[in-house]
């Protein structure tokens, strides 16, 4: 089969596009902080791993940017490239596949095509190769991804517990179809909890542990610099549902990727990281619906076994109201 010199020309668009992909996913940086401390002894150490709990150090910052959960690999041959994808994920992720400015191209399977790969693993999805084998053949391949299983029908009438001690309560500083940053599918159902930073933040339902992020230290309301510099945990439970909780402390996760943890347990520190005009939390409950990441509504539950929708301005947790 003979190649025409546009073909060698998309491959090269084809590599280029491929390395450079944003999913618009959490994803980890790129580069470490490096903490500077003083051990008992008097010596120094700088290192890329947080030092204990207690010990006095200096945080060096360093500027990254985020990488890609799912990454896609060519192998086959020239003629008939297989696309290979690795989802990093500690839980499954929905690809969709398409073809744009093709001419002359044959997939297996026929594109566009969706695809859901388990949690840290890598699957062939698709293979190419020319319609007319006497011509040459190009394209572009494009590629979106959702995190987490898709499920045909939003789940309902969701309770779960305040993510912090029982014992606590804070104010919602921006509720449900805030008017601020609550506004598109993935936000709309998000509650901001303002609490000081190194607050507990405790899981509000049990599940796995999908995805983490605790290397940023900074924040603001710059958004195109601070968009994605949000530390965060994310929680994949046994509905299909994730939950997010947001903006957290540097080094200030206190789970592992791939952990199970249960209702209540310790899962990080709350901080004021990423787009933030303040210390807060945002947590927010969200499920993959064909392709589309939506936020859910749900109810806090109360210490009396009652539950009631997180409200701007009121305070959620153990309150005198609450008891």
């Amino acid at each position: 089969m003979q190649h025409d010199s546009k073909t060698s020309v998309y491959r090269h668009q084809l590599c280029a596009m491929l390395a450079g992909l944003l999913l618009a996913l959490a994803a980890p940086a790129i580069a470490d902080n490096i903490y500077k401390y003083q051990d008992e002894n008097g010596i120094w150490h700088f290192t890329d791993r947080a030092p204990q709990e207690g010990t006095e150090f200096e945080t060096v910052y360093m500027e990254r940017e985020r990488e890609n959960r799912i990454t896609l690999r060519q192998g086959g041959t020239k003629f008939r490239p297989l696309y290979y994808a690795f989802n990093d994920y500690h839980g499954p992720a929905q690809l969709e596949l398409s073809l744009g400015e093709d001419e002359n191209v044959l997939s297996e399977p026929d594109l566009p095509a969706r695809f859901t790969v388990p949690g840290q693993k890598e699957e062939l999805l698709v293979g190419l190769e020319a319609l007319d084998p006497r011509r040459g053949f190009r394209y572009r391949l494009m590629v979106n991804a959702v995190p987490g299983p898709p499920v045909p029908e939003p789940v309902t009438a969701l309770v779960v517990d305040p993510p912090f001690s029982a014992l606590e309560a804070y104010p919602v500083s921006q509720g449900f179809n805030g008017e601020s940053t609550h506004t598109g599918d993935e936000n709309r159902f998000a509650v901001d909890i303002a609490m000081p930073e190194n607050t507990p933040v405790h899981a509000a339902r049990a599940g796995i542990v999908m995805d983490i992020e605790e290397d940023f230290n900074q924040g603001g309301t710059d958004v195109e610099k601070y968009a994605d510099k949000a530390n965060h945990v994310r929680i994949l439970h046994d509905d299909g549902t994730m939950a997010l909780y947001a903006h957290l402390a540097l080094a200030g996760v206190r789970v592992a990727a791939g952990a199970r943890v249960r209702a209540g347990q310790l899962i990080g520190r709350s901080g004021n990281t990423g787009f933030s005009s303040g210390p807060h939390l945002h947590f927010v409950i969200q499920q993959n619906v064909g392709m589309k990441l939506i936020s859910l509504p749900f109810e806090f539950r109360r210490p009396d076994g009652s539950s009631a929708p997180p409200r701007e301005g009121t305070f959620i947790g153990n309150t005198p109201d609450n008891r």
